[in-house]
């Protein structure tokens, strides 16, 4: 290739005539599709050989419920409860405290809990975004609490356990996720609304030729002989 006289965008270099002329023979000279005889210069793929699917693999949210002094502190530093009024956040700070030494692994038991409590200072209309605050910067993962679900009574995904994979083109989304996925965690679950698609060329993937490293023996008749040189030059030095 060769330096454009002008930039297009980010692209600095193009194919020119003769380039594209040399990939030509290269390819109708060195064509070999399994490389198995001789490293592969060219190779015939199908453009959606190159392509992949990005899925996101959400797992359900499980959480632990233990008021503590540090993590009340927390609480009253986030934005909801900063919204709050002096009285309001001393109220707040009381029937937080209350709870300490309880725990729960139930979400929805935890917010019944929790909303008593606050009536009871006062708080009678918390704002759903106190709420959350509330119970989300307590909440710890557990795996043996109950799954945190949404109105519909589906599981809310946990953020700290997303993953994502890369699935080629070629594959079916479902099977690759019942394969590789699904044996190890069976309660993940994928969320289509987030799967992508790219593009990539792996030169190495489809053009890489093993080549086997030299017998030992050979490199161990090498270093003999180096190591008797190196001996021979100490004695002429010491000599």
């Amino acid at each position: 290739y060769g330096k454009m006289r002008k930039s297009l965008g980010s692209k600095r270099k193009e194919l020119r005539d003769e380039d594209i002329t040399r990939i030509c023979k290269m390819y109708e000279n060195q064509r070999n599709e399994t490389g198995k005889n001789k490293p592969a210069l060219s190779k015939v793929f199908h453009g959606s050989d190159f392509g992949y699917r990005t899925i996101t693999v959400e797992r359900p949210l499980q959480l632990r419920f233990t008021p503590t002094e540090d993590n009340i502190a927390e609480v009253l530093a986030t934005k909801p409860a900063q919204k709050l009024s002096t009285g309001e956040q001393e109220a707040l700070h009381k029937a937080l405290t209350a709870l300490i030494g309880w725990e729960w692994k139930d979400q929805r038991e935890f917010i019944t809990e929790l909303k008593d409590g606050l009536s009871k200072v006062g708080l009678t209309k918390p704002s759903a975004a106190l709420v959350k605050a509330i119970w989300s910067t307590i909440g710890e993962h557990d795996d043996t609490a109950a799954i945190v679900t949404n109105k519909k009574g589906e599981p809310e995904p946990d953020p700290k356990l997303r993953d994502t994979e890369n699935i080629p083109l070629n594959e079916d989304i479902e099977d690759y996720f019942a394969r590789e996925v699904l044996p190890h965690v069976p309660d993940a679950w994928i969320d289509h609304d987030k799967t992508k698609v790219g593009y990539e060329i792996p030169f190495t993937r489809h053009f890489y030729h093993y080549t086997p490293p030299r017998p030992l023996e050979d490199i161990q008749k090498d270093l003999r002989q180096l190591v008797g040189e190196i001996q021979e030059m100490l004695h002429e030095v010491g000599a």
